[in-house]
């Protein structure tokens, strides 16, 4: 009872960030896996299975809040099934620790690349308007799914960091709608994984039936509450904190794969912490001051409009 307990609130505070920023409950919940003893596939195995309920409440969720474009989960989730499927399937018990440390470096770097466009409004600015966004192309949007859903069922996780930072960086599409397309397509993805593991691992099923149930359950209570969360909260503010969490969580990975003093990580995610508060909090204040600077253009542009007779009706 203790162990479902557990892996009950992993799963709701797993989902509940993965639906909110659309990356974190591969990574989150694996790990808990592996710490309650479970080996490096069946931690895959279990948190994939899971997330087959999970990623499914979570994809009816964000469509309800209009945070889905169907067409991106297509071109995104297709491929990313085949990757899945090829990963749990022929190279799970393959050893991907040699690339570890160069897919960490990217997605930090990635990160820092997001937390600093969207925190200090640098570079290209984000689609925020639902009518300006712009369709990716299948040919951009194949490979990045392929590759995201081999890392998903290899590396327990990897297809959010990889999918959202990528759409993000592209510009092209609202952050909402990146979040919403790729946690609705992450379904295909943990379905695709599933299947290719149950045909390898099958017999193993029983022994992590708590671990599942308990992920299951809690990411799919949380996944309503993530699916409300992303569609309230301002796009840049929500793009800052994408790229800070991509940071904090690949430097840990970082401190797992290299040779790096554990302490030195430590202050690093820190400072993340700190820098991503700050940014996060500048681009909201940011946003609101260009708001109110909107509102009182349009309100002046409205005033002038006024002939002078209503101006001595409205002071009568």
């Amino acid at each position: 009872m203790r162990t479902l307990i557990v892996f009950l609130l992993v799963g709701f505070g797993a989902q509940l960030v993965d639906g909110s920023l659309g990356m974190a409950y591969g990574i989150t919940a694996t790990t808990m896996a592996l710490i309650g003893g479970a080996t490096a596939a069946q931690a895959s195995f279990a948190v994939n299975l899971a997330q087959v309920g999970t990623t499914l409440a979570a994809g009816v969720s964000h469509w309800k809040f209009g945070n889905v474009d169907l067409r991106t989960v297509a071109k995104l989730g297709i491929p990313g099934m085949v990757g899945a499927f090829i990963g749990a399937t022929l190279l799970s018990n393959i050893s991907t620790e040699a690339a570890q440390p160069i897919m960490t470096t990217i997605l930090v770097a990635l990160g820092f690349y997001l937390l600093l466009r969207f925190g200090l409004g640098l570079g290209r600015p984000p689609v925020l308007n639902l009518r300006e966004e712009q369709q990716h192309s299948g040919g951009f949007l194949a490979p990045v799914g392929a590759f995201g859903g081999f890392l998903s069922a290899t590396g327990g996780g990897g297809w959010g960091p990889l999918t959202v930072t990528t759409l993000m960086t592209a510009g092209k599409t609202t952050p909402r709608r990146v979040i919403g397309s790729v946690s609705a397509s992450e379904f295909l993805v943990s379905f695709a994984a599933s299947i290719g593991f149950l045909f390898g691992m099958g017999d193993q099923l029983r022994e992590m039936g708590v671990i599942v149930i308990g992920l299951l359950i809690g990411g799919v209570v949380a996944a309503p509450f993530a699916a409300w969360l992303v569609s309230r909260v301002n796009a840049v503010v929500l793009g800052t904190f994408v790229g800070g969490l991509l940071v904090f969580l690949n430097l840990l990975r970082m401190s797992q794969s290299m040779e790096i003093s554990p302490t030195l990580i430590t202050i690093a995610q820190v400072a993340i912490v700190v820098l991503t508060v700050v940014l996060g909090t500048r681009a909201w204040l940011r946003i609101k001051a260009a708001r109110e600077s909107a509102q009182a253009a349009d309100q002046s542009e409205a005033d002038s409009r006024i002939s002078p007779s209503e101006h001595g009706v409205r002071l009568s």
